[in-house]
């Protein structure tokens, strides 16, 4: 429990209004629209699995993240990551920085309904092989967007819509004929529910939250797309620690992809005012 005096009952109150207000709305594959704590740090060690049927092995990425939490309305990520999904070793791959900027929010008890806008730039090494367009460390490119998510008590609702440009297309492009796509539309349909606690006592209490989200992507110029489901489970410690576990898979497509499923589990560590 939490000491007597000041500035252990203001970290108490963030962190209890952090586990009660937002832990179903921690997405595990997109972002919602609202941001972590104010001069919040967090450091996020990510890996991603799946099975190349191009080239019939198992390959893996391992992310690392930085997010920083600015102000109440805004908040930024930087990430890299390591991979052997393009080469037969695993080597560095890409490198990227994301905002996002909270512009609406209608808070009520129980309930909110927020709007942000994000962007991002990245850098990869890899080339463009395949119709699907990813800066998760698939390809350099830039991406915008605008997020709307909705709290109802236990059930938080998101969804995201965004521009995606692989901007290895306009070098390419001088070169060769257009084969894979260079832009495209993204969408996502995002739920997430609080399953426990049922009643709050104090921050120390386990939060385990399920997810189901729908993943969405059509390119402009070919013409080509893909529907993915990502169910996922997350569990969170003492409101700083969270463990999430997702397997995302192909619900229909025309697209030429690596990989039509794959794994993914995270853990993240979030440090409350160490940028204050």
């Amino acid at each position: 429990m939490c000491k007597p005096n000041s500035y252990a009952v203001l970290v108490c109150v963030m962190l209890f209004a952090f586990n009660h207000s937002f832990a179903q709305e921690l997405y595990v594959f997109t972002e919602p629209a609202s941001n972590m704590p104010a001069h919040s740090l967090s450091v996020k060690q990510t890996v991603k699995s799946l099975y190349n049927k191009t080239d019939a092995r198992n390959e893996n990425r391992y992310t690392t993240e930085l997010m920083f939490g600015l102000n109440k309305n805004t908040m930024v990520h930087t990430t890299v990551s390591l991979s052997d999904m393009y080469s037969s070793n695993l080597h560095f791959e890409s490198a990227k920085v994301y905002a996002k900027y909270r512009f609406l929010s209608n808070d009520a008890v129980h309930s909110h309904f927020r709007m942000s806008a994000f962007a991002e730039a990245s850098y990869s090494r890899n080339d463009p092989v395949f119709d699907e367009i990813s800066l998760d460390g698939d390809q350099p490119g830039i991406q915008a967007g605008i997020i709307a998510t909705q709290l109802l008590h236990k059930l938080a609702i998101s969804s995201t819509i965004s521009w995606t440009e692989n901007m290895q297309g306009i070098r390419w492009e001088k070169s060769f004929p257009q084969i894979v796509p260079y832009e495209a539309v993204n969408y996502s349909l995002s739920a997430g529910y609080l399953l426990f606690p049922k009643t709050y006592r104090d921050y120390n209490q386990p939060n385990l939250n399920v997810y189901v989200e729908l993943l969405g992507q059509r390119t402009t110029g070919l013409n080509k797309y893909f529907i993915d489901i990502a169910p996922a489970v997350q569990l969170i410690l003492n409101s700083t620690a969270k463990i999430n576990l997702g397997y995302r898979y192909q619900l229909s497509s025309n697209m030429n992809r690596m990989s039509d499923k794959s794994w993914l589990i995270s853990f993240e560590w979030l440090f409350l005012n160490a940028l204050k």
